[in-house]
């Protein structure tokens, strides 16, 4: 049977879109979920089989949660999206000439490639670091630092040297962003409240909490106003801020630091990193395969549509890229950034194969916020700034609200409200390896800014 050319361009412009999405951050799954009734195949691919909800890591750390509280299937995200396959992989390579994605021995054709693939730790080129400073990215991070954290007070509990005593009951995290501020009041309310009346032989309250900020301030995306209000309520905590410090080394559980030109030290064996992020090794794939220019952390610098230069069918959406087209600065590493492009993307696939498009990409900022402990929070709305107990709701809220599945968000109220009134810690789980050790010897490392 011979088509015509009319029939034949016909079935051709009602074959389905492909859409091919590398990641299952908030950045990929939004830009599949705002695709769900378009008339487009998605392939979702992630080397993990669930969206994991990374501002809430850090309570998986200290207890407060479980992995599974933070976490998201996929395939059950997606079950009742008909147009969207999900694949368990890691994808090793892109050809853009020929639109197609190599995930081991499979290749995979695409229409629209979105590239979702998020950050990874940064330790400014000290990567030697890494094994006694764990960073806070994924589900395995977080039980590790669990581990080391809770480890940390069992091991005291049994040392009968003072000095070596004292190393097991300081901790030192580097980095003063949410993450940092985050975990140092989470460590303090473990010490002097949750774990007050637990141990026999050791006095948690003599904990000491070390957070150490290369900036002047604590929190520099918010206003110095609520900077301040942060400082201040980790100090009443009991926390110990350290800002314009720079880590210089990190070796034998010490940790040397340079201050106002005087370098210090503190033995330590917990040492926590939340001070830096590069953006993950698909950036570099995507450099060498079409060119695009990548900034100082491994972030894609995409264009104001969030595609990749010259090639407006390649997007780049969350932390692995650098939007600066709005102030000149590039928009910062959080859920909603990555959740407005996943949703622009989405949009602006429709408006395309109905041959349209849309004004350039912008970032409505819906303002910045970290927990500090119990009923303590900083809010910069912008238009509001709020603090104490009202910041602390309204913390609590947002995450809800960003929380994926209803299931997901039941459990995590529950935790929290049962948490709030028992002022215990359920999670506190040492999983992982038989022993806990000290770490092993660095080398000796030149200066890195926190």
């Amino acid at each position: 049977m011979v088509v015509s050319p009319e029939k034949s361009t016909t079935q051709k412009k009602t074959k389905p879109h492909e859409v091919v999405i590398i990641g299952g951050g908030f950045g990929g799954l939004y830009t599949a979920k705002n695709l769900k009734t378009a008339n487009v195949n998605v392939t979702l691919i992630d080397k993990r089989n669930f969206h994991l909800f990374q501002p809430l890591l850090y309570q998986v750390a200290t207890g407060t949660l479980s992995p599974g509280d933070i976490s998201s299937p996929l395939r059950s995200v997606f079950s009742k999206s008909k147009n969207t396959q999900v694949l368990l992989g890691e994808v090793n390579d892109i050809d853009p000439k020929s639109q197609k994605v190599i995930m081991g021995d499979r290749v995979i054709p695409y229409d629209t490639l979105v590239v979702a693939t998020g950050a990874n730790h940064s330790y400014f080129g000290k990567d030697h670091w890494k094994d006694l400073a764990p960073g806070l990215k994924t589900v395995e991070d977080a039980i590790e630092m669990r581990r080391r954290i809770f480890g940390a007070f069992e091991a005291a509990e049994k040392e009968t040297d003072p000095e070596k005593r004292r190393a097991w009951l300081n901790f030192v995290i580097v980095g003063g962003g949410p993450t940092g501020v985050e975990l140092a009041g989470a460590i303090a309310e473990l010490a002097y409240k949750t774990l007050k009346e637990d141990f026999r032989s050791i006095d948690t309250s003599e904990t000491k909490i070390l957070l150490l900020q290369g900036g002047d301030r604590i929190l520099p995306h918010i206003s110095p106003d609520l900077s301040e209000e942060a400082t201040v309520a980790l100090q009443k905590l009991g926390v110990e801020l350290h800002t314009k410090t720079r880590v210089t080394n990190i070796e034998n559980n010490i940790v040397t630091f340079k201050k106002d030109g005087e370098v210090k030290e503190i033995h330590s064996q917990t040492i926590l990193w939340a001070a830096g992020v590069k953006g993950s090794a698909m950036g570099q794939i995507l450099a060498q395969r079409t060119g695009v220019e990548c900034d100082h952390a491994g972030r894609v610098i995409v264009e104001p549509d969030l595609t990749v230069r010259g090639y407006k069918n390649i997007f780049v959406v969350g932390d692995l890229g650098n939007f600066s087209h709005q102030d000149g600065k590039p928009l910062p590493g959080v859920a909603p950034v990555a959740k407005q492009e996943g949703e622009y993307v989405a949009k602006l696939i429709k408006k395309r194969l109905r041959g349209r498009t849309l004004p350039e990409f912008h970032y409505n900022d819906v303002g910045s916020l970290a927990m500090i402990g119990q009923n303590l929070a900083v809010v910069d709305l912008g238009y509001i700034q709020l603090t104490g107990f009202l910041a602390w709701v309204f913390w609590l809220v947002i995450h809800i609200y960003f929380l994926i599945e209803f299931d997901t968000k039941l459990l995590v109220v529950f935790q929290w409200a049962w948490n709030y009134i028992t002022r215990n810690r359920r999670s506190r789980l040492i999983t992982g390896r038989e022993a806990f050790t000290a770490s092993q010897p660095m080398s000796n490392s030149s200066s890195v800014e926190c």
